[in-house]
């Protein structure tokens, strides 16, 4: 055919240069495009239809426990930055400054926003001015940037897409029960919808965000087994209330300053489906945040009834809620067959002339492979359950991969050991609280310390390091 379009690339196999494959699958999978300016993408319609199902259900799961979406201005003014002085300092690296409106110097420069706090606290001290008036229960969705150095697609670029809350409270405790709230449902929403296991626990002291009192996360195990961090939920106390003054008169009319939080999740998601779930032809996507879950091929589609047919399956599934995509174009079944792998959708439907005549279909798991013949009259119902199916077996193919690389360490050279003769992976051992064991550990091992997930009784009650009496039971792990 003269507009035949090649079969798909091959991709670089992940055991052999994960980094590449990882490139390969962003760009053949359509999903980003490069631009003029280092890390910022054009996320291309496949990408942002991904990122779209992910916004769709946690917005969903926002709202159900009372979060309103609201929208702050891009830029910050420096004066407005440097109120919090712990926070300003953690992010002075990597902000983006305006200096210029037009042809004239500003007389205060702005901040492109790196994240939204101090918006969020001066206009919280302009509306909160009662204990009527709590808690304040808001998100947005926006971009940020930050001036990263090194950059790669998806996973740290200078401009990302995110979701950021922050809430004020009367209370500490109520703050502190947001604050787990929110870890709760990103690691419900990761385990759920992204079929992407994940552990939860607190960030130590030197890796907590900059003006938090505490810092926990949702940490996920990558095919090559190092960590991301997937989801981070922020305790502020009322450090930032009392630097802009955000105070509300009580039941007995007496000034307290509020207690906040913040959280968020990003893009950053996207890049943790591909190397959860991606194998060596491409994306593997969760049933729940694909855009295609069923792409529907006809085989010899000029036959006669076949896309009548194919056009009847689409219809009927659509109406039942399925996320369909029926390939009428004049590529070669063999063609269509790679790019749906490539691009990961779930499930695969062939319809031809002879199963026509015996009121069946053919259909193609993305995750197993598995062909089998489906009947005509039972789609509704089969296909939904399949797609479950899928669901639940690449979850348990990613916690598969994360238990055989999951260790239990007595001393830091056993991390060295067990990377070396297994892979890299979780080490969960023991650590006495200080700083310069915590360093020590990752300059001997390269691994750095990911999740605080018990009192440091979980294995022999030493550090790993120096061998004092141990304070936490630390997950360490090479990262993202």
């Amino acid at each position: 055919m003269a507009n035949q379009k090649k079969l798909v690339t091959a991709i670089t196999s992940r055991d052999t240069d994960f980094a590449q494959w990882y490139t390969d699958i962003v760009t053949k999978a359509e999903l980003v495009s490069y631009t003029g300016v280092k890390g910022c993408l054009a996320i291309r319609p496949y990408g942002w239809a991904i990122w779209e199902n992910i916004q769709r259900i946690l917005n969903d799961m926002f709202k159900a426990t009372g979060h309103e979406n609201v929208s702050m201005p891009m830029f910050i003014p420096e004066g407005l930055l440097q109120k919090e002085k712990d926070h300003v300092e953690g992010f002075a690296p990597e902000v983006a400054w305006v200096t210029l409106g037009g042809a004239e110097e500003l007389t205060e420069r702005l901040c492109v926003r790196p994240t939204s706090e101090t918006l969020f606290c001066e206009h919280y001290a302009q509306i909160i001015k009662s204990h009527r008036d709590l808690p304040k229960l808001y998100n947005q969705w926006c971009s940020v940037v930050r001036w990263e150095k090194t950059t790669r697609p998806f996973l740290r670029s200078r401009e990302f897409h995110w979701q950021e809350g922050h809430t004020a409270h009367a209370t500490a405790d109520d703050a502190i029960a947001e604050t787990e709230r929110m870890l709760d449902i990103y690691a419900e929403f990761a385990e759920k919808y992204l079929n992407m296991p994940v552990i939860k626990g607190r960030k130590t002291e030197s890796d907590k965000f900059a003006g938090a009192v505490a810092t926990y996360a949702i940490e996920a195990l990558m095919h090559d087994g190092k960590s991301l961090q997937a989801g981070t939920s922020h305790y502020f106390g009322d450090g930032f209330a009392r630097a802009f003054e955000i105070q509300y008169a009580d039941k007995n009319n007496t000034l307290q300053y509020v207690h906040q939080t913040s959280w968020g999740v990003s893009t950053r998601l996207i890049g943790g489906l591909i190397m959860t779930h991606g194998d060596d032809d491409g994306l593997v996507l969760p049933p729940a945040i694909a855009p295609i879950q069923v792409a529907i091929i006809p085989v010899q589609a000029q036959k006669e009834g076949v896309l009548d047919k194919a056009r009847e399956i689409a219809d009927t599934l659509t109406k039942a809620g399925v996320r369909v995509k029926l390939d009428d174009s004049d590529n070669s079944p063999g063609w269509k067959f790679a790019e749906y792998e490539m691009k990961g959708v779930p499930l695969r439907i062939e319809i031809g002339p002879r199963d026509i005549a015996e009121g069946k279909c053919m259909s193609a798991r993305r995750d197993t492979r598995e062909k089998q013949p489906l009947s005509l009259d039972g789609l509704t119902a089969e296909i939904p359950q399949i797609l479950e199916k899928i669901g639940h077996n690449i979850y348990n193919k990613a916690l598969e991969n994360r238990s055989a690389r999951y260790y239990t360490v007595e001393t830091e050279s056993d991390i060295t050991k067990a990377f070396a003769d297994k892979g890299d992976g979780y080490a969960e051992g023991d650590w006495c609280g200080s700083e310069e064991c915590e360093k020590a550990v990752k300059e001997a091992t390269g691994a750095g310390s990911r999740s605080i997930i018990g009192d440091g009784h979980n294995g022999t009650g030493k550090c790993i390091h120096c061998g004092k009496t141990a304070k936490h039971t630390v997950i360490w792990a090479k990262a993202y």
